[in-house]
């Protein structure tokens, strides 16, 4: 009997020593990188757990600045591109997304577009391709177009320095244009 007592003891504290041992935390499973690929997968696979996960790294401000961080490089590299050419629903709900983005957080728009103007002077065609699809989307969208020439005005009202630019060059402009409509009267009379 005392023999039977001992087994069964030894046996019951081997039990909860090997049970003990197979609990992990989530950090230590995920060192396995089988185990993490595996986690991966199953997350990209299926819509709802990856768009849970996307609503769990947008609440945390570090991985939201990662996610945006990874968004430019797909703009900058031209990945973004191919993938919006392919999905124009997609492509409106980004647009969507990141203005609603920038308008809740300044430093956020503030640092895209100052990375936008780089962009814009290191590569003219990219500045006309730009400055043509703001054209079309003012004009689509007039509610759009009146925020952006209140946030131009008081750009202007904040630069005056600018604001002296902008109407040097409204007047050269403006010179240009009658100049260019007295010759076209020339050409007809």
């Amino acid at each position: 009997m005392k023999n039977v007592f001992r087994l069964s003891m030894v046996a019951l504290l081997s039990l909860i020593t090997i049970s003990c041992g197979t609990t992990q935390t989530a950090a230590e499973a995920l060192v396995e990188n089988d185990f993490r690929n595996d986690v991966y997968k199953e997350i990209v696979n299926d819509e709802a757990k990856f768009m849970e996960f996307l609503n769990v790294a947008h609440a945390s401000k570090e991985a939201d600045s990662w996610l945006m961080k990874d968004h430019m490089q797909m703009m900058e590299n031209g990945k973004m591109m191919e993938v919006m050419k392919a999905n124009p629903e997609m492509q409106e709900k980004m647009k969507k997304m990141m203005q609603e983005k920038m308008e809740k957080d300044p430093e956020m728009q503030k640092k895209m577009m100052e990375k936008m103007k780089s962009k814009m002077m290191e590569d003219p065609t990219m500045k006309e391709a730009m400055m043509e699809n703001m054209h079309a989307e003012m004009k689509a969208n007039p509610e759009m177009a009146e925020k952006m020439m209140e946030k131009m005005i008081n750009f202007f009202h904040e630069n005056p320095e600018m604001m002296e630019k902008m109407q040097a060059k409204m007047k050269a402009h403006q010179a240009e244009m009658e100049k260019q409509q007295k010759a076209d009267k020339k050409k007809k009379q």
